[in-house]
């Protein structure tokens, strides 16, 4: 049996200019199928606080993170948060495969695979990868973007 688990909003904090932001989480395995899920999941915070004009370069860029978990890791699940202030949004693929890091490949023409990380760069304001820690160890990796507005056509 599959499960995947939404919290609803973790909690409020400030951001360090005296706003609050809310953070939500969703948990769900590491299979072919949670991309959908995720995006899903992106889509509907996106819409309920008000930040619709970055949905579509989101989604693109939740989709493609989450399919690297699925495709290059060994892990059984993975995280998704997205956490929104007025200003800003930050969405972030947590795993626990620390050693499999992401990493920026050189492609060929004709090649399907591989443009990912650019793909992400792209159409996100800002983007990078955190190490996750227990208090000694690393434990995974946090793979985060803040998506860029689309422009439309």
């Amino acid at each position: 049996m599959r499960t995947v688990m939404l919290s609803s909003v973790h909690a409020d904090a400030e951001d360090g200019s005296g706003r609050f932001t809310e953070a939500y989480y969703l948990c769900a395995p590491a299979s072919p199928t949670t991309a959908r899920v995720a995006r899903e999941f992106v889509s509907a915070v996106l819409q309920a606080t008000t930040h619709t004009s970055l949905v579509e370069n989101a989604l693109v860029c939740v989709s493609d993170l989450v399919t690297n978990v699925v495709q290059h890791t060994r892990v059984h699940s993975l995280s998704v948060e997205v956490t929104v202030s007025k200003e800003r949004v930050v969405i972030s693929v947590l795993d626990g495969d620390a050693a499999r890091r992401p990493r920026r490949r050189t492609t060929r023409a004709g090649q399907e695979d591989g443009r990912g990380l650019r793909l992400v760069r792209s159409l996100s304001v800002d983007s990078g990868v955190t190490l996750v820690w227990d208090e000694l160890n690393v434990i995974g990796k946090c793979v985060w973007f803040e998506p860029r507005a689309d422009t439309g056509p």
